[in-house]
Formats: C-alpha cells, structure tokens, sequence
C-alpha cells in the first residue's frame, strides 16, 4: 500500500502548473470585470451570469474533488486540470477580443477545439493509459456528444431564444454538435496514441493505484 501510494506521486512540469494557475487567475480575472463593467468582455446578452457562474465551477471542479477525495493517495493533474481551465479561458477570451463577432469560422473552431479538450481531460481523469483504443473511442464519443448536446441546450436557454440569431439556430445546432463530437473523436485518438508511445504516463496519478490493486486482485 505505501510503495503503490509512493508510486501515484508524481512531479508535473512546472511550466503545466504555471500555465494552469495563470489561466485559472485571467478567467477569474476577465469574468469578474465583465459582471462588474457592463459591456466588458462583449458578453452582453450572450449569457454573461451562466458564464461568470459555469466557468469557474468547471475550472476549479478537479481541484476540489482531489482535495476531498485523492489528496491523500495521488498528486495534482495538473494536465488534465489545465485542459479543463483552458477551454473556459479561450471561450471567454474569444468573447473579450470580439473573435466570435468578426471572425465568420471563430465559433466552429471553438466547439471543436474546445469539446477535444474537455473530452481529452475527461478521458485522462478517467481512464487508466492501458485502456483499448475502443474504448477511449466509446467514452470519447459519448462524453464529446453529450457535452456538445448539453452546451446546445444551455446556449439556447441562457441568450438564444431571444437572440435574432435564433432563426437559423437548427443548422447551426447541428453544425455544433458535428464538429464537437469530431473533435472528441480526434482528441481520443490522439491522447490513446500518446499513451502507446509512452506520453501521458503521470497525468493520472489517481488511477495508478486502483490499477494495480485491480491487477493484484487478477493475479492473486
């Protein structure tokens, strides 16, 4: 039990942790002046409140359920952490500079990028790097349709249903949740084929040690 606990400690780069909690502090930063400043942030009508409320629970989830529960038997993601706070920052960021507005392709890029990045981390808290290719690919898809799914909902009731852009939502609904559903395609492939290569080994400290109880119950 100690030499398995020992091995679930290990020391991410200090550039991850770094880039993480600057990403956690300018998204805290950016959405508290857009509540504060009316008109900040081009957030306006876009639904500001939902975003200043979300976000940050979505940014500071892993923290708090590794204080709680695998504080005492795993390190920090911090990997999977900052991919989490990342696709919140760039989705708030992109509202600041006006991407969404005068970038005509902002918005598609975004739901692809960004539902690979979620689907990335969620595949990283949750599954353990021996895992098949099929199954990153079942729990890739799954979560990536869901989350598109469930963002579709949210937008409409948070600002859409009043907006004029509401008149051709169903096409570009659909255009959403293609490209978040490709991109979390993408984005299991990509982490399984880092895990095959030996990449993405630390990232998960807090699999490590069911892992092996599981392998030790197998071969017992």
């Amino acid at each position: 039990m100690t030499s398995a606990a020992v091995i679930t400690r290990y020391e991410a780069p200090s550039f991850i942790r770094s880039f993480d909690l600057a990403a956690k502090a300018g998204l805290v930063a950016l959405l508290t002046l857009a509540v504060m400043i009316p008109g900040f942030g081009n957030l306006d009508g876009k639904g500001l409140v939902p975003r200043a409320v979300s976000y940050p629970l979505a940014a500071f989830a892993v923290p708090i359920v590794w204080l709680v529960w695998w504080r005492q038997r795993a390190s920090f993601p911090w990997a999977a952490d900052f991919l989490i706070t990342i696709a919140c920052l760039t989705d708030t960021l992109g509202n600041q500079l006006d991407f969404y507005d005068s970038i005509e392709s902002f918005d598609n890029v975004m739901h692809f990028a960004n539902t690979g990045l979620l689907t990335a981390a969620v595949i990283l808290l949750t599954m353990h790097r021996s895992s098949s290719l099929g199954a990153v690919v079942e729990r890739a898809i799954a979560f990536g349709v869901s989350a598109a799914l469930v963002w579709e909902i949210a937008e409409y009731f948070a600002f859409l249903r009043w907006s004029p852009e509401r008149l051709g939502a169903y096409a570009d609904t659909l255009s959403d949740m293609t490209l978040g559903a490709v991109g979390s395609l993408i984005a299991g492939v990509v982490v399984h084929a880092l895990w095959q290569r030996g990449r993405l080994t630390e990232v998960a400290p807090q699999l490590e040690l069911a892992h092996q109880q599981g392998a030790g119950r197998v071969r017992s």
